[in-house]
């Protein structure tokens, strides 16, 4: 598969401080991908190293065979990169559909057929549309922040610890619709503490400590590594 998005030797720092060394990671088209790790790993920095939320100090990053290391966040979302971020964000003020309509907003006016593939996956999202966003549950909260991002048509999706603060039932849910959004032909890249159910959906994985890369392969060999088991999986 061709590849989408290229990590190579990246360092991104927080002021003095090193957070991310020598970051190798690859997504291809259509691939899911999912990045493991504990608190201060790393994770959440690499995502916004990706989206161009922060800039490597070295090392580059290359979206659909293009370099983008000095581009804004709005030109990567433009050229097909969206995020779900972490603690959802939305509008708590706006209703569901404006906070659906914010994600397309540099793309232009958002368009039906949008809201339609949005509403297919999330059909509770039809239903409390003129609902405040701020009114609705965790997990509601959750697929709003996922419809926002589905409806600028992205060629990658980016979600930032998707499982936080849900019920297990809920977090169960998600990862369907992931999985869902994968199968439709949409690559994404999951970052995760949960790597029970992350491995079980991803066709690879990475593992990161300190920021660093300490294993990568396919999913199911990584479900099967022991010192995997020992750390994310309690085996």
């Amino acid at each position: 598969m061709p590849m989408l998005l290229r990590l190579s030797g990246v360092n991104t720092y927080y002021g003095q401080i090193h957070i991310l060394t020598d970051v190798d990671l690859e997504v291809a088209e259509g691939e899911l991908v999912c990045l493991l790790g504990g608190n201060a790993s790393g994770k959440s920095t690499t995502l916004k190293t990706v989206i161009g939320i922060v800039e490597p100090r070295t090392g580059t990053v290359e979206f659909a065979g293009e370099d983008v290391t000095g581009k804004n966040t709005s030109y990567r979302i433009k050229q097909g990169m969206a995020i779900v971020p972490e603690n959802r964000r939305l509008f708590a003020p706006m209703t569901v559909r404006e906070n659906l309509e914010m994600g397309a907003y540099l793309l232009g006016r958002a368009k039906k057929e949008d809201f339609e593939r949005v509403y297919s996956l999330f059909p509770l999202l039809h239903e409390r549309r003129n609902q405040l966003a701020g009114t609705l549950s965790g997990g509601e909260q959750q697929m709003v922040a996922m419809g926002r991002a589905l409806m600028s048509q992205p060629k990658l999706l980016l979600m930032d610890e998707p499982s936080m603060g849900l019920a297990p039932i809920l977090v169960e849910r998600n990862f369907e619709i992931i999985k869902q959004v994968h199968e439709a032909g949409v690559a994404v890249l999951v970052v995760e503490q949960n790597a029970n159910i992350s491995l079980s959906i991803a066709d690879r994985g990475y593992v990161l400590q300190t920021g660093r890369v300490v294993l990568t392969g396919p999913a199911k060999d990584l479900l099967e590594h022991e010192d995997l088991k020992k750390a994310y999986l309690g085996r």
